[in-house]
């Protein structure tokens, strides 16, 4: 098995450029997918050797861990006792400062006994000691999946995503981390204060050297005082774009200021003077995926704005000529994200759903099979497979990925419902009446206006 990423070892006594792991990624989230959870494993143990902050490596084998475990779930006790002596010397390192030596002994421990809360905090805490950001980022993140009633994980990563620079996965986590505990006053106080700094994040001036400097102190005070309010108008949102923009015609190749311009033409919902200004600074930063991503989403708001104003002017061909561009550069948008980050399944869920938009099942199925390997999106992804599998016209896969996604599901919610309405009409085209019914009477009993449930009803009295 050493072989897997034995070129890609080679490499990296040599390089001196980052390395490319995609291709050792996907094939343990294949390996993870297909269930060779040892496999799995391995490669991404032998990927963290390579690059100890490689966070697509160090998620996947959280979850490969996790799922080897529910596995195998026979010998607890003695995978614990076993593991008691790695815990204790983690610990220990720890303490002394050891961070890189103390992430290594807990991953040894880890193997074990994935699902232990504290020992995978201390794993965050130890990578982020050692300098791996990426890594914490990422324990931290499946601290918060096994225990979502602790919010010490989401704090941790709300942090480190502000010292990173990217305050709005920060102000997230930190929302995440008050549903846990919503009298937690650590997240409460820091998400009063990064509200207040990104509610006036265009209005900063003190960190540009030239034409900031100029703005006079009562002005500075006055978005102080606004930015306290948590209430910024249109009139105080104008102001301050006219302000960056007299800043920025004096430094014109400031990344920063393109960022605050476009977040105030954003709030202004000026999406198409956002956008501009937004790519403009991702010529400066062409390495951020971050800045990249905020240009996706820029775009498309950009066009769902044109397709809005088309609809309201009657103009039918113009809205579905830019549905089509939509859908368009959203895929592609997508396809450059996963391409950075393939381990992330989020963000393949994500591109499957716009391709299935465009009714390119195959391609849409590959996606949503990788990503159903993450519990997170687990579900949605069975019933996207589902509903490939049916327009298709394989019945068959259709009904047994729909089946799945009941598993487990006690109410049924808005995608139950969609669940059982597609199953009924598979049950309907095999001329199975009785199982037809019986899965409309399911949505019947708990909503009677459903679609034409009510009239299926009566079609099968």
């Amino acid at each position: 098995m050493r072989v897997a990423v034995a070129e890609a070892d080679s490499e990296a006594r040599h390089a001196t450029f980052p390395l490319d792991y995609s291709k050792h990624l996907q094939k343990a989230d294949e390996a993870l997918r297909r269930r060779n959870y040892d496999f799995a494993v391995e490669v991404f143990q032998q990927l963290l050797e390579l690059d100890p902050d490689l966070a697509e490596a160090r998620a996947g084998l959280r979850q490969a861990l996790k799922k080897r475990a529910e596995q195998n779930s026979g010998g607890r006790l003695f995978k614990a006792l076993a593991g008691a002596g790695p815990l204790a010397m983690a610990k220990t390192l720890a303490k002394a400062g050891k961070h890189a030596a103390a992430a290594k002994s807990l991953e040894g421990y880890l193997a074990g006994n994935p699902l232990d809360e504290e020992a995978n905090l201390l794993l965050g805490i130890s990578c982020e000691g050692a300098g791996w950001a990426k890594s914490a980022r990422a324990v931290y993140e499946f601290v918060a999946e096994i225990a979502p009633k602790n919010p010490e994980g989401l704090k941790r990563a709300g942090a480190l995503s502000y010292r990173l620079g990217d305050h709005a996965k920060a102000l997230e986590y930190y929302e995440r981390a008050l549903q846990a505990d919503p009298r937690d006053q650590e997240a409460l106080k820091a998400r009063k204060n990064l509200a207040a700094e990104r509610a006036l994040q265009a209005g900063r001036f003190d960190q540009v050297q030239h034409s900031r400097e100029q703005i006079k102190n009562k002005d500075h005070a006055a978005d102080l005082e606004r930015t306290k309010r948590f209430q910024v108008s249109q009139e105080d949102l104008q102001a301050q774009r006219d302000r960056l923009e007299a800043a920025y015609a004096e430094s014109p190749k400031d990344p920063e200021l393109m960022l605050q311009l476009a977040d105030v033409h954003e709030r202004l919902k000026d999406y198409e003077a956002a956008l501009e200004v937004a790519e403009r600074a991702l010529q400066y930063r062409k390495d951020s995926f971050e800045l990249a991503g905020r240009v996706g989403d820029l775009r498309s708001k950009a066009l769902k704005k044109r397709i809005a104003k088309a609809d309201k002017e009657g103009d039918a061909a113009l809205a579905s000529r830019l549905e089509g561009e939509l859908l368009d550069a959203e895929v592609d948008d997508y396809r450059r994200r996963v391409d950075v980050h393939p381990a992330d399944a989020q963000l393949r869920f994500q591109l499957g759903k716009r391709l299935m938009k465009r009714k390119e099942f195959d391609a849409a199925l590959a996606e949503f099979q990788k990503a159903n390997a993450d519990p997170r999106v687990q579900r949605d992804s069975r019933l996207a497979m589902a509903q490939c599998f049916q327009h298709k016209g394989y019945a068959d896969l259709a009904k047994k990925e729909y089946l799945r996604v009941l598993e487990g599901v006690a109410d049924v919610d808005e995608r139950a419902k969609e669940v059982l309405y597609n199953l009924a009409l598979i049950a309907e085209s095999e001329g199975a009446a009785g199982d037809a019914r019986a899965y409309y009477a399911r949505i019947y009993e708990v909503d009677i206006g459903y679609r034409d449930v009510a009239a299926k009803m009566e079609q099968f009295r």
